[in-house]
């Protein structure tokens, strides 16, 4: 069917009858079947690289207002001039404007069209990279991902072991065009994606009119993720036992109940706390049941309650505060829902994919509600400072308790209790003077703090709970909200109109001459109404974890503490579930929940090393890892990078410089003999510099080599590696790493003065191996990547993303979130990655600058974001268009999926589609775990073949079944050697497929992927894209402030931020340091 162009205004086409007609200037072209169904660019014109034809189905063009044809909108960008958005008309220069809402008749069109299985649509024959694409192929269009109904791409529902095949879904149509998979496919199956609470029209106009990144389409709680295409059965069978433990159920109906209380309180133990008085209180109202509270708004019980609201009112006392007396507390309970267990039965058995997550929450609270009454519980881990054991001094005023992590999951052999042994720093519960005499290290009290000691002591005390010990009768409890800047015997308050000071108060008041009167004041209350508190009366009160980042002593101290190899970890896991005893657990009988007390045992594969190819001119060309590990005897760098100009600047007092000398001369020697080619001299002789002059003795350097280089006439040449020896205080590397990427512009390498000092065969090997990374080169690359027979990656041109974000630490305020993302830039190797940085809201989880567009009053619309431009980057460095996305997703939490997959699949989509017109390449989408509490262990420990020399599980140790999810795409897998303690083996998350990856091909390729990390000759714990990421935030905190920023990788709390509040930005990156992997 034709479309020709013609006036402007008129409304596009059904998409099921081709393309439908044209705005003004859209030119002629002949519609392609279901064309529309790829939706315009909102903005009017998406060909941003050279631009296509506006013929692709009446494709909406400058300056002309066009209703679009009805389309699937799974990505609001899904290609230029094929039918536009209903209810956006386009006008000028891409500036949106209001339209009509879509008619109830193209509703229902809209509707007709989503249930459409397929369409196959044609890859033009030149599009916006800058060069002719190879010839035109056929491909099935992707997948919705902000579908207002149901469905796209077919995908077949996943099977639990022994269960038959599910039927066919309603709707499906043998009319889709059939097709083998090809090497590594699963077999097509059938996804689906809901809106809930929204017609069709309403979802799409939600998903249209929110940019990317920013607000949550209401469809993401209806959103169904990858189901499993089948199981693994590459590898070698073994068995290994999991810390999960079975759970059955009795048969008992669980209702819901809203509570209400008054006044209201954040604080979830003073809610617990009314909850718990109240069922001691008025037991005979609740009709014998034992309710579970969640500790807000949630209650639970095992059977109905006799009333359906009832309003209790209760005069309580504080024992915090029990100089205050009773206080009055109204609790109203509400009937809200009773839970739907038969759900939940289906959900377990595969048989649906949905499950409401009240039901997992009531069971998770039922069994946690007995340890909490025991044990001090934060999040979901329970401590003690000795019931699990003896702890230890951390230092610094904190201590190490011990303790277990407890959650119910769903998996493939119904519901399970994951128990994992865990270990936290608290404060040790002593006088406030003590702890800040050992935190600040003064060695003389009479003497005033410092301003620096008082501001160090008022970060670590804030937030801190404290208990008064000058009265005798009574302990009352003050939360710190910071120190007073005035000494002690300096302050005065107003007591009926008359000035006192807090010593005269002591005095006259309790009989109590204070001592430390040239020392701070605790601070509690609000800075109106403070309340002041002699740091001599206050304990730390017991049982308060301590949130903020430890020090390097602190982090070997309790690794010393917490380290456990397999077998010692498994017998404390066991240990754990003999003491819960749930048989005897109240609750748990309540409720009907039975608790095996044996782990699982689980099928496990263990799958084979990748063979590594490494230069023809070594001795070994092709290396087979050992368990793990190899090393560089008789090897050479695959493709060793060239350095002609470096230098080396020293900032120790520790080693003469004769010494650094000679470190120089074995680590230039030590590349070249395995493959580098590195001038043997520095340009300019190495120079010593004060830790004071670092920025200045840099930039000096920097511009010496410069000036030598001129003289002997290589101008415009610069200095491409200068080494630095660290200054014997740390705290420089992040002002180093700073100064050097982002104002002078130059690689660095920074080695310890320990380190070099004590040099060896080992250190110098691994700094060949970063440095080669830095600049250019390769150490080894994946035989089977060289001879194409990686399925799904070498077939055709394939670029591979890693993502992550890393939140400020505790305490830092509104310092933001940096996110990161790298992508490989060499094909078929894929070693090769380029990352770019992006600051956003303080910690927000979505990466907000994925894709971008910025209205300029000269240009219009301005496309950019780092998918947009590490696509660019991919094309000028391979010449080729990737045709096959895979992104590793780090650092996502479960609860967090639903959302980070609809906003960043948008945004992956809006950036494709902005570089050529029905540019869709097929998207993998998988979430990389590594906070999680899943530990394998053989299941012999004694077994040579089951285990490493650190006597963990052997590395390519994977498991997709018995704990994992009971429908979904997901597999845990061990892919390095233990080397102290019990390995953490990564959980990946397929979230979405559209490559339609095995089992087998997923897992391989992971796998082998973990073996071209290139800082060391071992496999890496998680795919190295996803590791590069967070090496590339990590190293973008550095360039906020000079004095660098703590930083975290735990998961973020905001799915979007006040923009109201501006982000500081990073500086840029110089693009002769971001070309390279600088962040290795």
């Amino acid at each position: 069917m034709s479309s020709r162009g013609g006036g402007g205004g008129r409304r596009g086409g059904r998409s099921d009858q081709g393309g439908g007609r044209g705005g003004a200037g859209a030119g002629r072209g002949r519609g392609r079947e279901g064309a529309a169904d790829l939706g315009a660019h909102p903005t009017g014109v998406a060909r941003g690289w050279g631009g296509g034809r506006g013929d692709r189905g009446g494709a909406a063009a400058p300056g002309a207002a066009q209703r679009g044809g009805n389309f699937q909108p799974p990505h609001p960008v899904a290609g230029a001039g094929r039918g536009g958005y209903p209810g956006v008309a386009h006008q000028g220069r891409g500036q949106q404007v209001s339209a009509p809402a879509p008619t109830p008749s193209e509703v229902e069109a809209l509707r007709r069209q989503v249930e459409r299985k397929a369409v196959v649509t044609q890859v033009p024959a030149a599009g916006p990279f800058e060069g002719p694409s190879s010839a035109p192929a056929q491909r099935q269009a992707p997948s919705p991902v902000l579908s207002p109904a149901a469905a796209a791409r077919p995908r077949m529902q996943a099977k639990a072991p022994g269960q038959a095949a599910p039927p066919a879904t309603a709707g499906s149509s043998s009319s889709v065009p059939a097709r083998a998979p090809a090497p590594g496919q699963a077999p097509a199956a059938t996804a689906r994606l809901e809106t809930q609470g929204k017609s069709p029209a309403q979802a799409t106009q939600m998903a249209l009119a929110a940019p990317a990144g920013r607000l949550p389409p209401a469809s993401s709680k209806a959103l169904v993720l990858a189901p499993r295409p089948g199981y693994g059965t590459a590898g070698r069978k073994c068995r290994v036992r999991a810390n999960h433990v079975q759970v059955r159920l009795a048969d008992k109906e669980i209702y819901h109940y809203d509570v209400a209380i008054t006044p209201e309180s954040i604080s979830r133990a003073r809610n617990r706390w009314i909850i718990n008085e109240l069922v001691n209180l008025h037991k005979e109202y609740l009709g014998g049941r034992l309710p579970v509270y969640d500790g807000k708004k949630g209650l639970f019980t095992a059977g109905p309650l006799p009333f359906k609201a009832k309003e209790f009112v209760l005069m309580l006392t504080n024992p915090e505060r029990a100089n205050l007396g009773e206080k009055e507390y109204k609790v109203v309970i509400k009937d809200a829902s009773k839970i739907d267990m038969y759900s939940l039965q289906q959900f377990l058995a595969g048989r649906q994919r949905e499950m409401q997550q009240e039901i997992i929450q009531a069971l998770d609270i039922a069994l946690r509600e007995c340890p909490s009454s025991r044990y001090t519980s934060i999040s979901r881990s329970f401590f003690s400072s000795q019931e699990f054991g003896p702890g230890g001094p951390l230092g610094n005023g904190v201590e190490c308790w011990r303790g277990y992590y407890q959650s119910l999951r769903p998996t493939q052999m119904g519901l399970s209790l994951n128990i994992d042994i865990s270990a936290t720093a608290f404060y040790k519960a002593q006088p406030i003077i003590d702890f800040a005499v050992e935190y600040l290290n003064v060695r003389d009290t009479s003497k005033r703090l410092s301003d620096q000691e008082r501001i160090k002591l008022k970060k670590a005390l804030k937030g801190v709970r404290v208990e008064t010990t000058h009265r005798r009768d009574i302990s009352i409890r003050y939360k710190i909200t910071g120190l007073t800047s005035a000494a002690l015997n300096d302050l005065t308050f107003d007591q009926d109109g008359t000035r006192v000071s807090v010593v005269q108060y002591f005095r006259r008041q309790y009989n109590y001459s204070l001592k430390y009167t040239h020392w701070p004041c605790l601070q509690a209350g609000s800075a109106s109404r403070p309340t002041y508190l002699p740091m001599e009366v206050c304990n730390i009160a017991k049982g308060q974890r301590y949130s903020s980042k430890l020090n390097e002593h602190q982090v070997k101290n309790i690794l010393r503490l917490a380290c456990q190899r397999p077998a010692e970890r498994e017998e404390r896991t066991l240990g754990v579930l003999k003491k819960n005893n749930y048989t005897a657990d109240d609750y748990a009988k309540e409720f009907g929940i039975k608790v095996n007390n044996q782990l699982a045992l689980v099928d496990a594969r263990v799958l084979p090393a990748p063979k590594l190819k490494y230069h023809e001119s070594g001795k070994e060309k092709v290396c087979n890892p050992f368990v793990g590990q190899w090393n560089m005897i008789n090897k050479r760098m695959v493709d060793g990078g060239s350095i002609r100009f470096w230098a080396c600047l020293t900032f120790t007092s520790q080693i003469h410089p004769n010494e650094i000398g000679r470190f120089c001369e074995d680590l230039v020697m030590m590349c070249n003999s395995i493959g580098m080619r590195i001038s043997t001299q520095p340009c300019v002789q190495i120079k010593k510099a004060r830790q004071e002059n670092l920025e200045a003795a840099i930039r000096d350097i920097y511009g010496h080599s410069a000036e030598v280089l001129a003289q002997q006439g290589l101008s415009g040449q610069q200095l491409e590696l200068l080494i630095i020896i660290l200054p014997d205080m740390s705290g420089s590397y992040g002002l180093i790493k700073r100064l050097c990427e982002t104002e002078v512009g130059v690689i660095t390498q920074c080695c310890a003065p320990k380190n070099v000092k004590k040099g060896g065969k080992q250190f110098l090997e691994n700094l060949a191996l970063k440095i080669n990374a830095k600049v250019g080169g390769r150490n080894t690359v994946l035989e089977d990547a060289l001879n194409r027979n990686i399925p799904l990656l070498t077939d055709m041109p394939t670029i591979v993303f890693g993502a992550d974000v890393t939140h400020p630490s505790p305490g830092e305020g509104s310092a933001p979130s940096i996110a990161a993302v790298v992508a490989s830039m060499d094909w078929p190797q894929v070693t090769k990655y380029k990352c770019l940085v992006s600051s956003q809201g303080h910690r927000v989880e979505i990466i907000n600058d994925l894709f971008t567009e910025v209205r300029d009053s000269v240009k219009g619309i301005v496309r950019g974001g780092m998918i947009r431009d590490l696509l660019i980057s991919f094309k000028k460095s391979t010449g080729h268009k990737p045709k096959r996305i895979i992104f590793y997703r780090d650092g996502v939490s479960e609860g967090q999926f639903s959302q980070v997959l609809l906003y960043e699949m948008d945004a992956i989509r809006k950036a494709c589609a902005s570089l050529e017109e029905g540019y869709l390449p097929p998207v993998t989408f998988v979430v990389v775990q590594k906070r999680h509490h899943t530990r394998l262990f053989p299941e012999n420990h004694r077994s040579k073949d089951q285990t490493d020399r650190s006597g963990n599980i052997l590395p390519g140790t994977v498991v997709d079944t018995t704990i994992c999810h009971p429908s979904e795409f997901d597999f845990y897998l061990c892919s390095h050697s233990g080397i102290q303690g019990t390995s953490r083996p990564a959980h990946y998350h397929v979230l979405f497929d559209e490559n339609r990856f095995s089992a087998d091909a997923l897992q391989t390729l992971t796998y082998s992927l973990c073996y071209t990390y290139a800082r060391c000759t071992r496999s890496v714990s998680i795919v190295p894209p996803a590791y590069y990421a967070h090496l590339g935030a990590f190293r973008a905190r550095y360039y906020m402030e000079e004095d660098n920023f703590d930083q975290g990788s735990s998961t973020g709390t905001s799915w979007t931020y006040d923009q109201s509040v501006p982000v500081k930005q990073l500086p840029k990156i110089k693009e002769n340091v971001q070309q390279f992997m600088f962040y290795c």
